[in-house]
């Protein structure tokens, strides 16, 4: 079998959970069947580049997009299966499909019904993403879903979609990649940043965008008890607006109670783990999120998580056994902030329970989500939407 896998990130450029995803199902892939990665941005090797048409140089980037898809549709003439990941992707998977008449499978990693604030982003072109995403999902031929809850959150968005042809395949975690340690003096993150390490330190590691929360975690920073560090490793932010608004909390929070770094550039994965593994506390407080690869980095690294009821946090973070889950309503920002400090307060004071989370939530890891068992689950959707043709 001979896989054309799309998507928009492949190392070196990956800034979020889909490019871990397509990243770590690769490599696992290529052990079973033939994968031909295509993806965007800049050469690289191991994997065919596309890149928008240039006469499109400052159009919207919603439509610059769709013409890198329409290349990469093209170059995957030859392929036995198209995997698109994202609404990135999705209509080259699409086109591809109907070109060579092979299974065109789509990975829903998110959806754009339940992103509207990326209109702030996109502007027009979040229609466009979000009729290109529609297109994809209606026609594939299977549609794997990150877990359980983004299943039920795919059949809500698309009714029109087939219930039979939406598989879940949840995201995973490299436990060899993710453990708990330091790292070499040298490359020391928390030497570099002044963190004290015989103090509570409390970690948030993503994207400044409002789907991750980050609003919401400074707020309830306010009543984090005094001896609690809050490292904050979060930058690419979505627009200047949410980039301003962050710069302001952030100043507001380090004058009202101290103890706060943040960390704005993209850090290697060794000093990720270093700062995961070093914190008491690792808080997701995203509004939106279908898994959640970020909360396993923390669990794999033996540490307790204090996250977000949404979307597939529940899978990933068992409530009271690897961390806490606090409820989250849109409607009641105040509440899910107090609920979110009085949960890492109480973790964060009480050694013992916090270790135990943190084995716990490892030995969850290690045992539910191996990428060797999800590339077999996804190779095994392959072959049923290639047996139904």
């Amino acid at each position: 079998m001979r896989v054309a896998m799309m998507t928009k990130e492949y190392p070196p450029e990956i800034y979020g959970g889909a490019g871990v995803h397509v990243t770590e199902l690769v490599a696992q892939l290529k052990q079973l069947c033939e994968v031909d990665v295509h993806c965007m941005g800049a050469p690289r090797v191991g994997a065919v580049v596309h890149t928008p048409d240039p006469a499109l140089a400052g159009a919207n980037p919603a439509l610059a997009t769709l013409s890198a898809e329409l290349r990469m549709a093209d170059a995957a003439t030859g392929a036995d299966v198209v995997h698109s990941h994202t609404w990135y992707t999705g209509l080259a998977g699409h086109l591809a499909s109907a070109l060579y008449d092979v299974p065109h499978i789509l990975t829903a990693h998110s959806l754009e019904p339940r992103r509207p604030w990326k209109a702030e982003q996109l502007g027009g072109g979040y229609r466009i993403s979000s009729w290109s995403e529609r297109n994809a999902v209606e026609h594939a031929d299977a549609v794997i879903a990150v877990s359980a809850g983004m299943r039920l959150d795919v059949l809500d968005a698309y009714p029109f979609v087939d219930p039979h042809r939406v598989h879940v395949v949840r995201n995973g975690i490299d436990t060899s990649v993710w453990h708990a340690g330091p790292a070499g003096p040298r490359d020391s993150a928390l030497a570099k940043i002044g963190v004290d390490p015989d103090q509570p330190m409390v970690a948030f590691v993503g994207r400044i965008t409002r789907q991750k929360g980050v609003g919401h975690l400074i707020a309830a920073a306010h009543h984090f008890a005094p001896e609690i560090q809050l490292v904050l490793c979060a930058g690419a932010p979505d627009t200047p607006e949410i980039a301003a608004e962050t710069e302001q909390a952030v100043a507001a929070l380090a004058a009202h109670r101290g103890n706060v770094f943040w960390v704005r550039e993209m850090l290697p994965t060794d000093q990720v783990r270093e700062i995961l593994s070093a914190a008491t506390v690792f808080v997701c407080p995203s509004v939106y999120e279908p898994l959640g690869i970020v909360n396993l980095e923390a669990m794999a690294c033996e540490t307790a998580v204090v996250a977000s009821d949404v979307g597939g946090i529940p899978e990933v973070v068992e409530d009271g056994v690897t961390g806490r889950l606090v409820h989250y309503n849109s409607y009641e920002p105040e509440a899910f902030e107090q609920a979110l400090a009085e949960s890492v307060n109480a973790i964060a004071a009480d050694v013992g329970t916090a270790q135990a989370m943190g084995k716990a939530g490892r030995a969850r890891a290690i045992a539910e989500f191996s990428w060797a068992a999800i590339a077999q689950q996804t190779l095994d959707v392959y072959q049923d939407a290639l047996s139904r043709r």
